[in-house]
């Protein structure tokens, strides 16, 4: 724990470095120092940006859970049972390929303007990703595995939570936190369509206004959000696949 702070303080420091050199050289309102940057941050976060903040959060969390609550049982009854996974396979494989992003004028005219369309979006970019992952784990699982719940007689919710869950989670927790980097992109572009807040809504009505302190500022703000659901994610699968960390 304490290699992964200090790699990540390492990192901090080399890219404000790196940004302190750039903006120093250039000299340039369009790249400013990232201490006024910081700076401009303390002094609008909490009455500016930290609504912007909730409102992103709320619609990552929320297409997130619903992706999960879809896409984790969906993905254990593929890789269970073969009749499912012939049926529904075609399917996913036929949405699945499809930029999510191609889909926005669709959710919009759906599902509106406001969370209702962006919520949708991340869903759709988190949920088959799931399904692939943990139909793909269940179906990696040696039969072996079930010899000994089978030779007991266990029923089949047993058979799910001590083999097909623990089976499919590494993959599961990978599945979310390669989805996520896309999905907070997604996000970024959708909220800039109908809505007043959002992080994506304030970095550009930030450039817009040709003010580039709070632009930049939003961009450092999301990316420590990125940053913040990551570590989430990491901790997330230390705590429920204990059995795989090495460190």
């Amino acid at each position: 724990m304490k290699n992964r702070f200090f790699a990540l303080g390492l990192g901090v420091v080399f890219l404000f470095l790196v940004w302190l050199a750039v903006a120093t050289i250039v000299r340039m309102p369009i790249i400013p120092s990232p201490l006024l940057v910081a700076t401009k941050i303390g002094e609008i976060f909490f009455d500016g940006i930290a609504v912007h903040c909730v409102y992103s959060l709320g619609r990552i969390l929320a297409g997130l859970l619903l992706a999960v609550a879809a896409g984790l049982p969906l993905g254990v009854w593929m890789g269970w049972s073969r009749e499912a996974d012939r049926l529904l396979a075609p399917l996913i494989y036929l949405a699945y390929p499809v930029p999510k992003i191609a889909l926005l004028p669709i959710a919009l005219l759906l599902f509106g303007l406001g969370d209702g369309s962006k919520t949708i979006l991340l869903f759709l970019i988190l949920v088959f990703q799931i399904v692939v992952a943990v139909r793909d784990s269940i179906r990696a699982v040696p039969e072996e595995a079930f010899y000994p719940l089978a030779s007991l007689g266990a029923p089949f919710r047993v058979v799910l939570w001590q083999v097909l869950l623990p089976a499919s989670l590494p993959k599961f927790m990978t599945a979310i936190r390669v989805a996520m980097a896309t999905a907070i992109s997604v996000l970024f572009f959708t909220e800039t369509f109908g809505t007043e807040y959002g992080m994506g809504y304030f970095i550009m009505d930030a450039w817009l206004r040709v003010n580039y302190l709070e632009m930049y500022s939003g961009v450092v703000v999301l990316s420590v959000m990125g940053l913040v659901l990551f570590a989430a994610l990491d901790s997330a699968e230390r705590y429920f696949c204990r059995w795989q960390s090495r460190a």
